[in-house]
């Protein structure tokens, strides 16, 4: 797997500090808007950085927070054969971008939700894999208008397409698989409120405007 403990390191450590580069606070800032940890749902993320009624914004912090999951992975998976690094070390800088995106040592451990960050994190896995994961995103997001339902179902269904997948789009890796279950699973977690939310009819929908930050949560990045 590695050549020694100093890469474990350095995957580990790389990975998870590039997923800590908060983007819904970096282009709020550059783009002079208000930090969206103050504001409606206080997620930094795609989804309440639109509450603040600039969807440049949201745009561009969807973007650099999937491709902050997907460039470490794809990295490893494309130049790590060459240095003796296989499917665990991409499990491993899978998992540590995203837990820096939940947990970033930038922003005082508060981090997002990590929607945008795995669904990179799926694409440097498998492009087609990311591709079916933010399908059905997209068609829960646009069908229900709810971004945390969306979440909710692409994380559940993203251990089961990796699963289908093996063998007949791609080889299946052990190591792999775990990583897009923990995802999976800390997904879930980060989003208990919204599931309570969802039951209750009190869960807000995409596109609705910020407000004081008790009422809403979102899903996204």
């Amino acid at each position: 797997m590695f050549a020694d403990s100093s890469v474990v390191v350095l995957l580990a450590v790389g990975g998870y500090l590039i997923g800590s580069l908060s983007f819904a606070v970096i282009v709020s800032r550059v783009m002079g808007l208000d930090d969206p940890r103050t504001y409606g749902s206080q997620n930094p993320g795609a989804t309440n950085v639109l509450r603040s009624g600039n969807k440049k914004a949201a745009i561009a912090t969807l973007l650099f927070d999937a491709l902050k999951g997907y460039f470490p992975v794809l990295l490893v998976k494309l130049y790590g054969p060459a240095f003796g690094l296989d499917d665990q070390a991409v499990a491993l800088v899978a998992i540590s971008a995203f837990i820096g995106h939940l947990w970033p040592v930038f922003f005082a451990f508060k981090g997002g939700k990590g929607v945008a960050t795995a669904a990179g994190v799926l694409f440097g896995v498998e492009p087609l894999l990311g591709a079916a994961v933010m399908g059905t995103w997209l068609l829960m997001a646009v069908v229900f208008r709810y971004s945390s339902l969306a979440a909710l179902s692409a994380s559940l269904l993203a251990p089961a397409y990796y699963l289908m997948g093996n063998q007949v789009v791609w080889p299946m890796s052990e190591a792999e698989l775990l990583a897009v279950m923990v995802m999976s699973a800390l997904l879930l977690m980060r989003h208990k409120d919204n599931i309570q939310r969802l039951v209750s009819g009190q869960e807000s929908k995409i596109g609705a405007k910020k407000e004081a930050p008790a009422e809403e949560t979102d899903a996204q990045a």
